[in-house]
């Protein structure tokens, strides 16, 4: 059709030619960048979606990586994880020996650590190459996998936990402390039996130089308190904002509508939905200050502040259409380039 580079991409994403022909179905998820490609360190690993409506996303993800000119540095470290090669041969219910992963189930939370989900969307086989690959290649030192529910509920693990300060997190208070009971190591390993469909969660962490000797966390609040205090280096006490400020059933409501599922611009600003009241009412008692976006960017523009006057802010952003797609702010944020915190 000899299109130029934009017309191409409208068609790839809208699915219409000179939008009148309707070619293909749009592609409405491509909103979720954190999915499609995840960057770590000078590393980027592409994803390999569970359904099949994002597969055209992964494909645009995986072109533009290797030929964008933003990325000829990344392309000889770009890793493209394998199929099984007894997939063709395993049960249609097999889900997790399937090699499946989103970036929503990825957070590098320092240089040398990254989270790994396994989920609804990202399987066990995926995690156990990701780990096996980031190590070879000396990406990181450090890999921590969580095990949650299965469940559409949760999806991915940044929509029952983001990270807002060095030392404070928020989170779905039923993976808390006060709920989780606590295993012991058998109990742990059987929790992370994939063939277990339950409520429950489990936290497996391995380090490069003694792999055959992994730590075991008995609750989400415990690995992210060792984030802050040992990868993040910080004095302060570790605090703990719950989705519906832990009220039921504001909890699990909220966290449905990603109350959890935040993004910091930096340490102490958050973006977030407005239709999560409790859940901003336990961010004002910590001392943050709720401003709605419009009025910050009225600010802004008029020179009133400055983007380095903005602190312990809670960024309210309307949210009627987005967070019926069932996705929050870190969902729709592609992070390239990290400084240092």
């Amino acid at each position: 059709m000899n299109m130029e580079a934009h017309d191409l991409a409208n068609v790839f994403i809208t699915g219409t030619y000179k939008n009148t022909e309707m070619l293909f179905p749009p592609v409405p998820n491509f909103i979720f960048t954190r999915d499609i490609g995840i960057v770590i360190n000078d590393h980027i690993l592409l994803n390999k979606p569970a359904k099949q409506a994002r597969t055209r996303e992964a494909l645009l993800m995986k072109y533009i990586f290797f030929n964008h000119p933003l990325f000829k540095n990344y392309r000889d470290n770009i890793i493209e994880l394998p199929e099984s090669p007894q997939q063709f041969l395993l049960p249609a219910d097999s889900e997790d020996k399937l090699v499946t992963l989103e970036g929503g189930d990825i957070m590098v939370v320092s240089p040398e650590h990254v989270l790994i989900g396994v989920s609804e969307r990202t399987s066990m086989e995926a995690a156990h190459i990701a780990i096996k690959t980031l190590f070879e290649k000396n990406v990181v030192k450090k890999i921590s996998v969580i095990k949650i529910p299965k469940k559409r509920d949760y999806m991915h693990i940044d929509t029952i936990f983001t990270q807002v300060k060095k030392n404070m997190w928020v989170m779905l208070g039923k993976f808390s402390r006060k709920h989780v009971k606590k295993e012991d190591a058998d109990d742990i390993q059987k929790a992370l039996d994939t063939r277990k469909k339950d409520e429950s969660i489990s936290i497996i962490q391995f380090k490069k130089k003694d792999i055959g000797n992994p730590v075991y966390f008995d609750t989400l609040e415990d690995l992210l308190i060792d984030i802050s205090k040992n990868d993040l280096q910080c004095e302060e006490k570790v605090k703990f904002i719950y989705s519906g400020n832990n009220e039921f059933p504001f909890d699990v409501r909220e966290q449905w509508t990603d109350s959890c599922n935040l993004l910091a611009l930096k340490d102490g600003v958050v973006v977030g939905y407005d239709r999560n009241d409790k859940t901003l009412q336990a961010f004002v008692k910590a001392g943050f200050k709720a401003v709605p976006v419009k009025e910050l960017l009225k600010q802004l523009e008029t020179d009133a502040i400055t983007t380095k006057d903005i602190k312990n802010t809670f960024i309210i952003m309307p949210s009627a259409e987005l967070s019926r797609a069932r996705g929050g702010f870190h969902c729709m944020s592609m992070p390239l380039l990290r400084e240092e915190a």
